[in-house]
């Protein structure tokens, strides 16, 4: 049976674990190190008043808003996407990547760190992938291919889920000298090109390998993909810290994989067997609906890390995937296109409903707000002035945003 969220989400034994959660990053980016200067400086312009759940939501809307705009003139990703807005998502995804980069310093600026900054991160960065991968997509006109495109925004979403399953069974998140930062980099850089030259740009063919640019293109990102895969299967088979060589739960180290198969199977197989072709006429919805399926399942990977939990295979998000299954065994009894409406906005509101509540869980729990501080300036002797927050809970700051404040 599907589980639907009740009252409570966290128990009282999950939520005693989470308090004691303590972060764990290994970098070795290469882009961070040169970032870390703009970060800082950046971070000293702040006010102390500003909270660093409110700094990481809003880049995440300017991250969605301006992707909204590329969705908005060319939903089918086939059409030459206006070159002011290929501009605006870069400079979207560049506002987003600051803010993301700084929240956790202004975290241990207002000696506000606590285990929700981390997961707030988490969960606001499992909404961006869905965003930034479409939004690359729309500006090389991808759905001129949409066999790449699923491909493309599948395989950035599958990367993003496969971090946290080695969280999960090592304790540590690792990034690779080619990472996060990098791809966004990336991704900033074909929406200039694509906002100077237009995207006709990417079909240009290269004279001597006679391959349109954006195959190279996919062709480096797959490279990219495929050494951190590799890397990541190694430490999820011999990495495992818990007993035996489990998860951080002491789970199978394997048992990630049908939850997030239970996604990636059905979107494949539905937009396969598709009488309307429902994803070929609609692939940006298509990939929003799946992408926030995809959110949801992995914000519940991250809280089952966090709380060292076994995670539960079925979902009550998946129930909107199984809608449009059900339509297809039914010879399409309605039409799939509000069918996969139905299935977007059932998957977002069941995401938002999700994180809310665990939000105001951990809030209850640890006495802490989530959008409101009470600034704790800390001096260079590592001294607090001023009023202290969050009481007991208070520690050192902890979330993805620190892997790039932790050089």
């Amino acid at each position: 049976m599907f589980r639907l969220e009740g009252q409570r989400i966290l128990s009282p034994a999950q939520l005693k674990r989470l308090s004691e959660h303590k972060y764990s990053c290994a970098s070795e980016s290469l882009i961070d190190p040169i970032l870390q200067p703009y970060w800082n400086k950046l971070t000293s312009c702040l006010p102390l008043w500003l909270a660093p759940n409110l700094i990481t939501v809003a880049g995440l809307i300017v991250n969605i808003l301006t992707t909204l705009v590329l969705v908005w003139y060319c939903p089918d990703a086939k059409a030459e996407p206006p070159r002011w807005g290929c501009f605006l998502c870069a400079l979207g995804l560049f506002i987003y990547q600051s803010l993301d980069a700084v929240d956790g310093k202004q975290a241990r600026r207002t000696g506000s760190s606590s285990p929700l900054g981390e997961l707030f991160d988490h969960g606001c960065d499992s909404i961006s992938t869905v965003f930034v991968a479409l939004s690359a997509c729309i500006a090389v006109q991808l759905g001129e291919k949409p066999g790449w495109m699923l491909f493309q925004c599948f395989t950035g979403m599958t990367m993003f889920y496969f971090a946290h399953w080695q969280t999960y069974v090592s304790g540590t998140l690792k990034f690779t000298k080619v990472d996060v930062t990098e791809a966004q980099c990336s991704i900033m850089g074909i929406h200039l090109i694509s906002a100077i030259f237009g995207s006709s740009i990417w079909t240009t063919k290269i004279p001597v390998v006679n391959l349109e640019i954006f195959y190279l293109m996919i062709l480096f990102s797959q490279m990219c993909c495929g050494a951190a895969f590799i890397q990541g299967v190694y430490i999820i088979l011999t990495g495992g810290c818990g007993r035996n060589g489990s998860t951080v739960a002491g789970t199978s180290v394997l048992s990630p994989v049908i939850p997030f198969g239970l996604v990636v199977v059905p979107a494949v197989v539905i937009s396969a067997m598709s009488t309307q072709n429902v994803y070929e006429e609609n692939p940006c919805l298509y990939i929003l609906a799946f992408g926030m399926v995809i959110a949801k399942v992995t914000n519940r990977l991250v809280v089952a890390h966090m709380t060292k939990s076994e995670m539960e295979y079925l979902d009550s998000v998946l129930m909107g995937p199984l809608m449009l299954f059900l339509n297809q065994y039914f010879k399409s009894f309605l039409p799939e296109y509000y069918v996969l409406w139905g299935c977007m906005l059932w998957a977002t509101f069941d995401l938002l409903r999700y994180c809310r509540q665990v939000c105001l869980e951990i809030c209850d729990y640890l006495h802490i707000e989530l959008f409101r501080i009470k600034p704790t300036l800390v001096g260079k002797d590592g001294e607090k002035n001023g009023m202290g927050i969050r009481g007991p809970q208070a520690r050192p700051p902890i979330g993805s945003r620190s892997a790039r404040q932790h050089h």
